[in-house]
């Protein structure tokens, strides 16, 4: 095997490769950008006001749209504006969905890096460099994500929410779920005895010494409870849940939990891989 010193060239130069024909790569594959398994669904968008947004992507399973702009060469003013006017008309005429701005450039300067991040965890926003790589008469592209989306964990939607109790919950869930809810923290034993519930609008959390630490957080039903198990998505854990009898949701990428739905009966036939997978959840949620 012989080694064959790879040439980095420029779209933005180049007589052959343009944008167009970036972006037409991109929407026939969208894997290549690292973001999923995304589905290409429109190019070209005319906007309100003027304008096309490059591409709209779409995330089935999290039922999430990507607002793609692609500028070839440095990223500049105009394309971060662009990125996040459009990703702003899209999310308010589909708020059906949740939403995402993504920057795909050739150089992502440290200036505009800066700038970009400024935003980030208040606008959900990923910077993505771009490098065409040609290799004899061949050309590859290679995507690099320079910034991450930055989403604000489940403390900073304690300090929002309106305060609640347990009756709230018995109101709008059920005696029974909450019930089960208390009885599946006693059932951690102790990785979770030095914890209590914790009752906010939108979800029943942890807390010890008046502070959230949800590595485990619960949203009771009329007749069941659904169980987050905070913790990056890896295949040992899928693995283990596919293997069980329990009644498993989609992993929730945006707030990167396991979600099970749980009743007394599935409590009582899965509590030691319960615990396992909350102690997990503990760990890497301190470390």
């Amino acid at each position: 095997m012989n080694y064959i010193k790879p040439e980095i060239i420029s779209l933005k130069n180049s007589q052959e490769f343009n944008e167009k024909w970036l972006q037409a790569r991109i929407e026939e594959d969208p894997s290549m950008l690292g973001l999923g398994d995304l589905e290409f669904r429109d190019t070209e968008k005319i906007m309100v006001g003027g304008g096309r947004l490059d591409t709209i992507l779409y995330d089935p399973e999290d039922k999430k749209r990507y607002e793609v702009e692609i500028q070839l060469g440095k990223t500049d003013e105009t394309h971060v504006i662009r990125t996040i006017e459009y990703w702003d008309l899209e999310r308010k005429k589909n708020p059906q969905y949740n939403h995402c701005a993504v920057i795909i450039a050739e150089d992502i300067t440290s200036r505009f890096l800066n700038v970009i991040s400024l935003f980030n965890g208040f606008i959900p926003l990923i910077a993505i460099q771009v490098k065409a790589v040609k290799f004899q008469d061949n050309i590859s592209l290679f995507f690099t994500k320079v910034l991450d989306e930055v989403t604000f964990d489940l403390l900073d939607e304690d300090t929002i929410s309106e305060p609640t109790d347990k009756n709230y919950w018995e109101k709008k869930a059920s005696k029974s779920s909450v019930k089960l809810t208390q009885k599946i923290l006693a059932e951690l034993g102790d990785i979770t005895d030095e914890y209590k519930l914790k009752y906010n609008k939108h979800y029943i959390g942890i807390e010890r010494n008046n502070m959230a630490n949800n590595f485990v957080t619960f949203v009771p039903r009329k007749t069941m409870v659904i169980m987050n198990i905070k913790h990056e998505r890896v295949e040992e854990i899928d693995e283990l849940l596919e293997s069980s009898d329990l009644d498993i949701l989609s992993y929730d990428k945006q707030w990167k939990q396991y979600r099970v739905r749980l009743s007394d009966k599935d409590l009582a036939s899965n509590i030691e891989m319960l615990k396992d997978l909350v102690e997990k959840a503990k760990h890497e949620y301190h470390s």
